[in-house]
């Protein structure tokens, strides 16, 4: 019988709230395909606390190179602030690891295109967390809007309505474009749009509106935007840090049910409701019902589907355009929404002030030196 593959070598570089509540959590539930042998953390008392609490003979360090040099981990993951992010999936792909980083994976157009200069010279491949993707009622979602059951997608709406205090941002990277890279549209909303896209496919135009309504911040607090993807479709997205009745939610018109997800910061099978149209077969609508096995949305369930491409020696998903399809939808958001003017997909490129980043130095948005 063919032997299974050996267990791949990994690393966590940042050992906060989400390393330790979601990314150790996820390498223990595969820990016959995963061993973790190394952390990195510039607070020492922190990375010891992680290291206690892995409960594996981990490995700590104090910087990224220093690691990646004396571990040569197979895969490395990043919950670090997104400022670093770029600068440290780009060393760990050129030590030869697989990566798969915090959202957002980077902060502008031109640092993705620096990772994926980076992913074609190594062969390895860069991930962004967008777990939402992974749970067994997004699959099956998917899977039927893609063949058509439900009818052709017609009419949706997004929302991440969240509530964000001032204790929230009075953390030093958040609201600053340069460690952040935006709002709740790069921040918080990015899950949710995300899996829009995931769902509905290419998007075409995009028109939008975004505000500093309460929060001191240099980047947005709530941003909106109009959406015409290339099957036809249109919706709504709302990204919002300032709604205290909070809720994550994804509604689609089909022309033969409507599909809707509710839930907050993670989905199940039961947060999937499923509504025949009034001429819908009924037999053929009982077939829509949720899997009998229920997967919650999450980071073991994305780093589960890693894993399997790399087993069968493919990209993983939430790599590639994949990854970059959902960040150049933040900087046409971005784009239209301080322009005024409505932004086709593909056209923000190298030249484009929204290419090098998400405020594209303009007068009412950027930090001051910026301009």
């Amino acid at each position: 019988m063919p032997q299974p593959p050996s267990r791949r070598r990994v690393a966590v570089i940042g050992t906060g709230a989400i390393v330790a509540g979601s990314h150790l959590p996820a390498l223990q539930a595969h820990a016959d395909r995963v061993e973790l042998v190394a952390a990195v953390d510039v607070d020492q008392a922190r990375l010891d606390a992680f290291r206690e609490l892995a409960g594996e003979r981990v490995a700590g360090y104090a910087s990224t190179g220093a690691m990646l040099d004396a571990v040569r981990p197979d895969l490395v993951l990043i919950g670090t602030p997104p400022a670093l992010h770029r600068e440290q999936t780009v060393a760990a792909l050129k030590a030869g690891a697989w990566v798969l980083c915090e959202k957002p994976l980077c902060l502008s157009l031109a640092e993705y295109d620096d990772i994926a200069a980076a992913e074609q010279a190594s062969g390895a491949y860069a991930s962004v967390i967008f777990q939402h993707r992974y749970g067994s009622g997004a699959v099956h979602a998917r899977e039927l809007i893609a063949s058509g059951e439900l009818g052709a997608p017609l009419v949706a709406h997004c929302q991440t309505t969240w509530h964000r205090d001032a204790a929230y941002y009075a953390v030093p990277w958040r609201g600053r474009w340069a460690s952040e890279g935006g709002g709740p549209t790069m921040g918080h909303g990015i899950h949710q749009y995300d899996l829009l896209l995931h769902l509905l496919g290419e998007w075409e135009e995009v028109r939008a509106m975004a505000a500093r309504l309460v929060h001191d911040t240099e980047s947005e607090d709530v941003s909106t935007a109009l959406v015409r993807f290339r099957a036809g479709a249109l919706a709504t997205v709302v990204n919002s840090v300032l709604s205290p009745d909070e809720v994550s939610r994804i509604r689609i018109d089909c022309a033969h049910a409507t599909v809707e997800l509710t839930h907050l910061y993670g989905h199940a099978n039961d947060d999937w409701v499923y509504t025949p149209a009034p001429h819908a077969d009924p037999e053929r609508a009982a077939a829509w019902h949720i899997p009998a096995a229920d997967v919650p949305s999450s980071h073991t369930a994305q780093l589960g589907a890693l894993l399997d491409a790399w087993d069968r020696g493919v990209r993983p998903p939430g790599s590639g355009p994949e990854a970059r399809a959902t960040l150049e939808f933040a900087a046409a958001l971005y784009k239209a929404a301080f322009t005024g003017c409505p932004v086709r997909a593909g056209e923000i490129g190298p030249g484009d002030p929204y290419y090098s980043a998400m405020h594209g130095d303009h007068p009412d948005w950027a930090p001051k030196e910026a301009v």
